[in-house]
């Protein structure tokens, strides 16, 4: 029976060793990763990836990102072809994850691709979610750590809020430092899915964008990363009954960065926004961010929290 609020441990050999027990058990554990914390389970057991969408409500719709240790775990999940090999080469251990065509005889589940012929891949530069790939010996499918649709938790703190009641532990190494969602890429299409930490600028060539009203991978929801109070975009100023989050010269009862800076303003998105939630006007004011480099992630983040839920 599932604690009503999760144990929290602090990283080290030895909540490793727990964490990896509970996964090889078929359990979700709440982990870090340098983007947010994730809610991992061992990605070739059906049951146990099954576990990660009870704990989440998510859709069975929306497939799952599998996280790998190595090169030698991703060959035997999905087929690189020489684009793949480049972008892993460059970017990889890191906040890029690549849609790929499965692997023949590849071991994830099938609820992991929900269905699709592709595979979302990715190899992360984080010593808590790196350790607990190794030391349980299995990929891990891992979501963000919280009730889907909700906002992403950077913070232990938030898993344990989020979801409380539905999984056992979460392993606590820290906020995280990137703060928003890997960059999904397809490099069979050279197309940009989701935007992230690793920019446009920096993937030359790859347009943006999927295909109309197709899930094809995770984060592509029109209302996503919401908070449970209506959000206002492009907010000069707060207006009566509105927590404003700042950014740059527009100052408010929050900044995402003072002095416009957009890793910062990143690393500090999802912790304001839960900041916004928890204080108490009934809705949310958010300040323009520019759109180039990290401020296309941040504004899609923010356009998800931000898009009318019926």
């Amino acid at each position: 029976m599932t604690p009503a609020n999760p144990r929290i441990l602090p990283y080290g050999e030895a909540a490793l060793g727990e964490a990896a027990a509970l996964i090889r058990a078929g359990q979700c554990v709440a982990v870090p990763t340098e983007t947010v914390y994730g809610l991992a389970a061992d990605a070739t057991d059906s049951a146990a990836v099954a576990g990660i969408y009870a704990a989440k409500g998510r859709p069975s719709f929306n497939p799952l990102i599998v996280h790998v240790a190595d090169m030698a775990m991703a060959e035997t999940i999905a087929r690189f072809d020489d684009e793949a090999r480049a972008l892993a080469a460059r970017f990889w251990p890191g906040p890029l994850t690549m849609v790929l065509p499965l692997a023949e005889g590849s071991p994830v589940a099938s609820l992991v691709t929900a269905g699709l012929p592709t595979v979302a891949l990715r190899m992360p530069d984080h010593r808590a979610m790196q350790g607990l790939i190794r030391t349980s010996g299995r990929p891990l499918a891992a979501p963000s750590a919280n009730a889907s649709g909700g906002i992403s938790p950077t913070r232990a703190a938030h898993v344990a809020a989020s979801l409380a009641g539905r999984i056992p532990l979460v392993l606590d190494d820290g906020a995280t430092t990137a703060g928003i969602e890997s960059t999904i890429v397809e490099p069979a299409v050279r197309r940009i899915l989701r935007p992230g930490p690793i920019t446009a600028e920096q993937l030359p060539g790859y347009g943006s964008g999927a295909t109309p009203g197709a899930i094809t991978a995770p984060g592509q929801l029109a209302s996503h990363y919401a908070p449970s109070k209506p959000v206002r975009l492009q907010a000069t100023e707060a207006a009566a009954g509105e927590w404003m989050i700042g950014f740059g010269a527009i100052e408010g009862d929050d900044t995402l960065s003072a002095t416009g800076d957009l890793q910062e303003a990143a690393a500090r998105l999802f912790d304001a926004l839960h900041r916004a939630d928890a204080a108490g006007p009934p809705r949310i004011a958010v300040a323009p961010v520019p759109l180039h480099g990290l401020g296309i992630a941040i504004q899609d983040r923010l356009a998800r929290a931000a898009f009318p839920r019926g």
